[in-house]
């Protein structure tokens, strides 16, 4: 396989439990379908819940032609604006690979932490709804869904505490 960017041979390597294929001239990589997601999941498993999905809100899917090329299918790559970050990532139609440049897995794992901060604290409800939606429709397995839903519970209950330490207490105390 060929870069997108520079036509150099891509290299297979692991990257958080995932093989993915990477220049070694521009340090640009090539995840497979679902590869992002893996190794999103293993580099902080706390952002499990939190779904790669380029498209999910239609309303911020913005998708234009970009000049490089899938290095599997050769067909034209997509440059989509991730989610309500800056980043910017290629992805191929036809075969539904991802290409990162340098840096942009970072940029997305630091989205993703900061997003996940806000969600979990300002539509608390609303994630729990979708999250256990999601344990019995969700494009995951059910017990991989349903380890999403705990993780969010979970999470929900640290931040609870560490923001309002003066009402947990007060909760408590009620409950001796």
């Amino acid at each position: 396989m060929e870069c997108p960017n520079d036509n150099e041979q891509l290299e297979k390597v692991l990257f958080h439990h995932a093989e993915v294929n990477y220049c070694p001239k521009c340090l640009g990589t090539w995840f497979d379908k679902n590869e992002l997601r893996l190794a999103k999941d293993d580099k902080d498993e706390q952002l499990n819940w939190l779904d790669i999905d380029l498209w999910r809100d239609k309303s911020k899917f913005k998708a234009s032609r970009g000049d490089k090329h899938c290095p599997v299918c050769r067909a034209g790559l997509q440059e989509i604006k991730y989610d309500g970050s800056k980043t910017r990532v290629d992805f191929c139609k036809m075969c539904q690979g991802i290409w990162l440049d340098r840096g942009e897995f970072k940029q997305i794992m630091n989205y993703l932490k900061n997003k996940s901060d806000y969600e979990i604290l300002h539509h608390y409800t609303k994630n729990i709804v979708l999250q256990l939606w999601e344990v019995f429709s969700g494009p995951e397995t059910f017990r991989s869904e349903l380890e999403d839903f705990l993780m969010l519970l979970k999470l929900f209950n640290y931040k609870f505490v560490l923001q309002h330490p003066l009402l947990n207490s007060l909760i408590e105390n009620s409950q001796k």
